[in-house]
């Protein structure tokens, strides 16, 4: 026993002076942040317990040393028998301020230095045996500290290395009560802190897979986008082209002055029409609402058509069934589909006689796009996103479509069923206000509000 007593106290020893000699040396630092923790307590503390290499919220920082100081202050209280010897004042003293001083002189917890604490006070607590002890709730707490903090090549031997204390002791000494049920709480005591550093182990993986998913969902935000301006852009600038070429033409040839100011001036509301879609899709983006115009229908494909019969293309409209069954997401996804195929008419085929049947069922709802070929029909091979947008925009909300030469021409059909698209998913699950969909809804919202400022910035540039 007095063995013990001389390597606890040797080992006591060096560990006060070590930390004396720590203070000493970083005395104008700590002078500095004591200055600030009276001037502001809880802003200092803040800032003092981010400092901390532990991504553990401060009530949990908190509640562990709090555990740690309830088992030292009854240990030392259980020992008042042993008074006027100081020993016990000192392990408690060791126990609960070595670490809080170091804090303040800016040396952050290490996990070594924290088992040695617990060790040694441990040891010193045993050197005046008790009844019922509480003092190896000490090495308990510790042993949870560190196996939240460290990895388990030091939390394993710390663990052993303590109930080899507690052991060493129980057979030197006079013997410890209830061993058996100290050694289990050591042993808890380490699980415990091993399933707090999964915990935040898998917060970390947790916040990576939301990372991952809101990226994700800004790239599917950007592409939507992407199919929005670029049939804004398609439709606009193939109606503006063949006014622009009635205006020309009429001039040219003719000379009728009057006919060319009608064509200009259509292909002039057409631009500011664009201009409109276009800051209004571009306003997606930001977190302020833009415009006020509603997304066009089934019932605005009459008046799309009409500007492209005034533009001189030969297009027949017609509607078979009740537009009104038809959802506003597939009404949407039917306009922009009739708009990027007219265009294309209008493109590569502006001499061609175009028909758009749209015919609504009880079951679905279906639009053809045919139109005459002067020549063999040709696939072009590039980076354009018209079918392929078109394909995307109609599996998005469950539909199919089709693109190719049919018996008297160039045919697209596309194919939606008549429930709403957009309470529909492609797998048939109905989304509610918690389903998935929602989820991604709230983080391409969070996405695009922190790109905000970016894009008021590429705005105002343009």
């Amino acid at each position: 026993m007095e063995a013990l007593r001389i390597i606890v106290l040797a080992a006591a020893a060096i560990l006060v002076a070590m930390v004396a000699w720590r203070v000493l040396t970083g005395w104008q630092y700590a002078k500095q942040r004591l200055v600030d923790f009276w001037h502001d307590p809880r802003g200092t503390f803040d800032r003092h317990m981010a400092e901390l290499p532990f991504d553990y919220p401060p009530s949990v920082i908190l509640v562990a040393d709090l555990a740690l100081s309830i088992a030292a202050v009854t240990a030392v209280i259980q020992r008042h028998g042993y008074f006027p010897t100081t020993l016990p004042i000192l392990a408690l003293l060791l126990v609960t301020f070595a670490f809080p001083v170091l804090t303040v002189v800016g040396v952050p917890p290490r996990p070594v230095p924290l088992c040695a604490v617990g060790l040694i006070a441990q040891g010193m607590f045993l050197l005046q045996p008790t009844r019922l002890d509480a003092s190896p709730f000490v090495v308990v707490v510790v042993a949870g500290q560190v196996a939240a903090i460290a990895p388990k090549r030091v939390s394993v031997p710390f663990t052993a290395a303590a109930l080899i204390e507690l052991v060493l002791f129980h057979l030197v000494g006079p013997g410890i009560d209830s061993l058996p049920a100290y050694v289990i709480a050591v042993i808890l005591g380490t699980l415990v802190g091993i399933m707090m550093q999964y915990q935040r182990m898998y917060l970390y993986q947790e916040r990576e897979n939301q990372e991952i998913r809101a990226a994700q969902a800004a790239d599917e935000e950007r592409r939507r986008i992407a199919r929005e301006v670029h049939d804004v852009i398609a439709h606009s600038l193939s109606i503006t082209l063949l006014h622009l070429t009635a205006a020309r033409h009429a001039l040219h040839t003719d000379g009728d002055v009057d006919e060319a100011v009608d064509a200009l001036t259509d292909a002039e509301r057409l631009g500011r029409q664009a201009m409109a879609d276009i800051r209004h899709t571009v306003g997606l983006l930001d977190q302020r609402p833009s415009s006020l115009t509603p997304s066009p229908t089934l019932d605005d494909i009459a008046a799309l058509v009409e500007d492209f019969v005034r533009a001189g293309l030969n297009v027949e409209y017609t509607v078979i069934g009740d537009s009104r069954t038809v959802s506003p997401t597939t009404g949407l996804a039917l306009f922009r589909i009739s708009q990027e195929s007219l265009a294309n008419i209008a493109k590569h085929a502006p001499d061609a006689t175009a028909a758009l049947r749209i015919e609504v069922t009880g079951a679905q709802v279906t639009a053809v796009v045919t139109n005459t070929l002067t020549a063999p029909a040709s696939v072009r091979r590039g980076r354009g996103m018209g079918l392929a947008g078109m394909r995307q925009r109609a599996t998005l909300i469950g539909g199919a479509l089709t693109a190719g030469p049919g018996a008297d021409g160039w045919e697209v059909r596309a194919s939606f069923p008549v429930a709403d698209g957009a309470a529909t998913l492609p797998c048939g699950t109905v989304a509610t206000p918690d389903s998935p969909l929602r989820m991604v809804h709230e983080a391409i919202a969070a996405v695009t509000r922190k790109n905000a400022a970016v894009i008021r910035k590429l705005q105002e540039g343009m």
